[in-house]
């Protein structure tokens, strides 16, 4: 049995362990920095949704939260909200405090494929830049990093053809 990729991305923020698992937490501020609205109670056990921030209340990703130990460990599964075949992934959030500064550690384990554990790199290290850029300065970046990724695998499309 072959192993399914992980992804592991690390960032430091200048912002409490609070401030970093709010914003994780929160359908306002997750929309802000992540173009998606995340919706969940964050109990163990309870869905969560990613959910556009298009007003069309279509859920890209779901999953269930494994585990909520605020403000320090987020664990969450990556599903397919259509049902699809792939088994869940994991992703967890490791929210370490050191002085003024937290170590923010997303892992994401169990991605289904290559291509997947591809689009994971780019997904999460936009993310957390656009996540570090609200905490810091208190606006995400002027562009949606994700769109960079998007017009390059474009223009890779168009070349080969």
């Amino acid at each position: 049995m072959t192993k399914r990729p992980d992804y592991v991305y690390v960032t430091y923020i200048g912002a409490s362990a609070e401030t970093v698992w709010d914003a994780l937490t929160s359908e306002e501020l997750t929309a802000q920095f992540w173009g998606h609205s995340n919706v969940s109670t964050w109990e163990p056990g309870q869905p969560w949704e990613h959910v556009r921030t298009d007003g069309s209340g279509i859920a890209d990703v779901s999953g269930r939260v494994v585990e909520s130990e605020r403000p320090t460990r987020l664990a969450i599964t990556f599903e397919d909200p259509a049902g699809g075949t792939a088994p869940a992934s994991l992703v967890t959030f490791r929210i370490e405090e050191y002085k003024d500064i937290v170590k923010l550690s997303i892992v994401h384990e169990n991605i289904p494929t290559a291509e997947d554990a591809e689009a994971a790199a780019l997904g999460w290290a936009a993310v957390g830049s656009n996540l570090k850029s609200l905490l810091e300065i208190g606006k995400v970046l002027p562009q949606a990093p994700w769109d960079m990724h998007a017009q390059v695998r474009d223009a890779q499309m168009r070349s080969k053809s």
